[in-house]
This record gives structure tokens, C-alpha cells and sequence, in this order.
């Protein structure tokens, strides 16, 4: 065992002083729930609100606990250890220890979940980063910060942080000197329009965990969705790795379709990555690419030459994974730590997904198809050409009403007005109305359906990415 790891110059390195190098996934939706990740429309919170007015509360209780026992299991760490995978990221909404009406009580069921899956980690001797995916009032506008809304309000009330630093501390306290946790990733993906309250939150969180656990390493997610340390402090915080994450437009549908590994276009994803590390190579710290990855196509989502695309999509991931090898932000040549997105999904981007045959497509398999469609998910987006007249309408109605100087007032610009009309219209509006068919689907099903539905994400029952894990494995 290497003990607790800790910072040296631009290394993660043992008590030995040998370089350590995290290679692993983000454990999938879990403890976080995404929607393209396991289906369901929308945000977290409203789904399982939908679910539990279907359901009631007996059949919500026994599936989820089902589901949060499926998920990751010896046999999960048994094939992640076979890959040479070391470290798995585990996100977590904040809504497992505290409710919204109760900010600073802790709920023990939260750390129950998140103990069952360290304590199964450390058994095979792999690493674990705590991810805090979630926050009260969203750390940035997107889904997966399950605030409902496009506005990153997390910033913006102090309360909303004061309970997270308080979240902190006691997550700090509970896993101190536990030497298989390699650190904690105290916010994912922030996006502050103002960039000092992420940076004044950094502070006082680091403070807080410092006082009750002064050895774990911290990392830290640049602003702007893990990509932008523009105006982080001059002086690096002590025994801190910071965080970008690095997805390619080539490996999604459309622009992904057409990379084939040209001397061009891997000049052009050395060149985003080095753009994001220029604070790393600035202050000599090491980086730690906490997401990247393609989305595959499917042919059981009806998507034609599947099989081309993915090889195409995984060129980019080779070639991402080169850079990595030699990316440290020292110059000198060594790799750096990642973590891919993801471990577990329904097939479109992780290590392993959830067979077409199991009882979940049984039952949401239609409705699937149905929400595809209607590209209500951004990961991914691959929608009807018919649906996307629809909204190309709307949108090029938003582009005639907006002057172009106006949007680059709204945060984060870059973004383009296309996406904001996406995010508001479909992934968030359209997603809260599907949200009950989706639940709908459950009424009706007994126990013993339940625990199949859920057995569907247990790993015995899995397909396995086989090219994507060779060249993980082969890293």
C-alpha cells in the first residue's frame, strides 16, 4: 500500500516519494444522477419526485435501494482493477446528506452510501476522489448541478456555501488518514459569471477541510466548467491539484463523424489542452483531466455505420490519451493523472452499459427511442431532422431578436444563443413534462420487477466497451 498520497511539484507522488499516476472513470450516475447516464428526462430531483408520486414510497424506497446496491460491486472493482484502472471518481449531489429545508444537519444514509462503495474500493486497493457534483442552487447552468434552472445561484446566496464548507468539513473529518481516499474535488465544473466568489469559496472550503484533515489533497475545478483559471490566485493553495476537464467536439456526433487523426487536428487538441493547463505549467502543479471522452453511437439507438463512427471516435480518444502520457506541466514528458467519463451508463459513453436485452430497455426501451427523438438530452444530442426544423425556427427567431453584442453579455457567452434555447425549451422545460411519462412507466410494477429493473445495472448482467477498455487498459 502507498499510503496517503500528497503533492510534489507538478507529481502525486507515495510516502516513498514515487510518482503516482491516477488512471481511472468517473463511477457513472449513482450517488449523481444524469440523464443520458440511466434516461430519465431532465433533473434529478424532479425525476425522483415524479417517480415517487408513481410509485409511492415503499416501491421508491426498495428500488433506489436496490439500484444504489447494483451499481457498484465486487465485481465492479474486480473488472476495474483488471483494466489498470486505479481511482474512481464518485460523484455526489448534495441532497444524499442534507435536505433543502435543513441545510447543516447531516444525513448518516448519505455517508452509508458513500462508505459501502470506499470500503469496496479499498478491498482491491483502488483509489477513490469524492466529487460533490451537486450543490444547493447549482454551481453552474447545466443539468447535471440539479438546480432546475439555467442560473448558477449557488454563487449568488452565501448560505448555499456555508452549508457545503460545513458538508465538507464533516466529509473531511469522516475519512481522515483513510489512505485508499486520494482527495477531494470539493465543486464540479463551477461556472461563476463573476469569478472571485468560486475563487473566495476555494479559500474558505480549503480552509475548513485543512482544520480537521490537513493530509488529503484537494482538487480543485477551474471556473468556467473546469477550463478556465484565468483569475485563480497567484499563490497555489499547499498539497492542491487543480482540475480541467477536456472534451473534444471531435468525439460527438456530427463534428466527431468526420476526425481521422490528421497532423491539423491533433495539433488542434494539444492546443485546447495546453490552453488549460497554462496556469499548471505557470505555478508548477499538477493537473489531473477529471473528465474527457467520446459519446458512441448505437445501433441500438438506429444509428448507421455505428461501427465507422466509433472508430473514428475512438482515434480521438487515442490520440487524446498521447497527449496525456507526455502532458505533464513540468515539460517533462511524464503523464498525467485522468479520470474518463464514465464507468456505467446505457450505452453511450462508458466502460461498461446495460445490455438492449435487459428488463430496463424492456420497459423504458420505447421511451428511449421517444426521448431521442426529441433530443432532449445535450450529452449526446443526435435528434429527429424533423424535431430539429422545430427548433431551428426558434432559434433563428432568437438570432434576428438578439444583437450579437447582447448575447456576449450573458455568462458564459461562448456557449451561443442555440444552446441557451436547447437548455431552456428542451432540457429543462420540455424534460419536466416527459419527466412523468418516464415515471409513469413504473406504476404498476411488483417488488420482483423492481429488483430486475434495478439488477439491470448490476454487472453480471453489463455489456463491456471492449475497444474503449483495451486502450484504457493498454495506457
Amino acid at each position: 500500500m502507498a499510503g496517503l498520497l500528497k503533492v510534489q511539484g507538478t507529481k502525486i507522488v507515495d510516502t516513498q516519494g514515487y510518482a503516482v499516476v491516477l488512471k481511472g472513470a468517473g463511477i457513472g450516475g449513482h450517488m449523481n444522477m444524469e440523464n443520458f447516464i440511466t434516461g430519465y428526462p431532465g433533473q434529478e430531483a424532479e425525476h425522483k419526485e415524479a417517480l415517487l408520486k408513481a410509485m409511492g414510497q415503499e416501491k421508491f424506497d426498495y428500488f433506489f435501494d436496490k439500484f444504489y446496491e447494483y451499481f457498484w460491486t465486487d465485481k465492479d472493482a474486480e473488472f476495474f482493477k483488471s483494466l489498470n484502472l486505479n481511482c474512481l471518481r464518485i460523484p455526489f449531489n448534495y441532497r444524499h446528506f442534507v435536505d433543502d429545508a435543513d441545510l447543516f444537519t447531516i444525513k448518516p444514509k448519505g455517508f452509508a452510501l458513500l462508505d459501502r462503495i470506499v470500503d469496496i474500493c479499498a478491498k482491491h486497493e483502488i483509489y477513490v476522489i469524492l466529487d460533490l457534483h451537486a450543490v444547493p442552487g447549482g454551481q453552474n447552468q447545466d443539468w447535471h448541478s440539479d438546480s432546475g434552472i439555467h442560473k448558477a445561484l449557488f454563487f449568488q446566496f452565501s448560505v448555499f456555501q456555508d452549508s457545503m464548507i460545513h458538508l465538507w468539513k464533516e466529509i473531511a473529518s469522516h475519512y481522515a488518514g483513510n489512505p485508499w481516499i486520494a482527495g477531494y474535488n470539493p465543486l464540479n465544473e463551477p461556472a461563476d459569471s463573476k469569478h472571485h466568489r468560486l475563487v473566495e469559496f476555494y479559500i474558505k472550503v480549503e480552509k475548513a477541510i485543512r482544520e480537521v484533515d490537513p493530509d488529503h489533497i484537494i482538487y480543485l475545478d477551474a471556473n468556467t466548467y473546469a477550463m478556465d483559471f484565468s483569475q485563480f490566485p497567484a499563490t497555489p493553495f499547499p498539497n492542491t491539484v487543480y482540475a480541467i476537464h477536456d472534451y473534444s467536439v471531435y468525439g460527438f456526433p456530427g463534428t466527431g463523424d468526420h476526425y481521422s487523426g490528421t497532423p491539423e487536428e491533433k495539433q488542434n487538441l494539444l492546443k485546447l489542452y495546453s490552453r488549460k493547463i497554462e496556469y499548471m505549467k505557470q505555478k508548477k502543479v499538477p493537473v489531473w483531466n477529471g473528465e474527457f471522452g467520446p459519446v458512441y453511437a448505437s445501433e441500438a439507438r438506429g444509428d448507421i455505420n455505428y461501427e465507422k463512427a466509433n472508430q473514428r471516435r475512438y482515434q480521438v480518444l487515442k490520440d487524446q490519451l498521447a497527449i496525456y502520457k507526455t502532458g505533464d506541466p513540468s515539460g517533462d514528458g511524464a503523464p498525467i493523472s485522468w479520470s474518463i467519463w464514465l464507468y456505467k451508463d446505457i450505452g453511450y459513453q462508458a466502460i461498461t452499459y446495460v445490455s438492449p436485452k435487459s428488463k430496463w430497455f424492456q420497459v423504458l426501451g420505447d421511451f428511449l427511442l421517444k426521448k431521442q427523438k426529441l433530443g432532449l438530452d445535450k450529452w449526446g444530442r443526435d435528434a429527429d431532422p424533423e424535431v430539429e426544423k422545430i427548433y431551428d425556427r426558434v432559434k433563428a427567431h432568437f438570432h434576428e431578436a438578439i444583437p450579437q453584442e447582447f448575447h456576449k453579455l450573458v455568462y458564459p457567452n461562448n456557449f451561443g444563443i442555440d444552446n441557451y434555447v436547447d437548455r431552456v425549451l428542451r432540457e429543462m422545460l420540455l424534460s419536466q413534462y416527459m419527466g412523468y411519462e418516464f415515471a409513469d412507466l413504473f406504476k404498476g410494477l411488483d417488488f420482483a420487477e423492481l429488483d430486475e429493473l434495478a439488477a439491470s445495472f448490476k454487472f453480471e448482467n453489463l455489456e463491456t466497451r471492449d475497444d474503449l477498455n483495451k486502450y484504457l487498459s493498454e495506457y
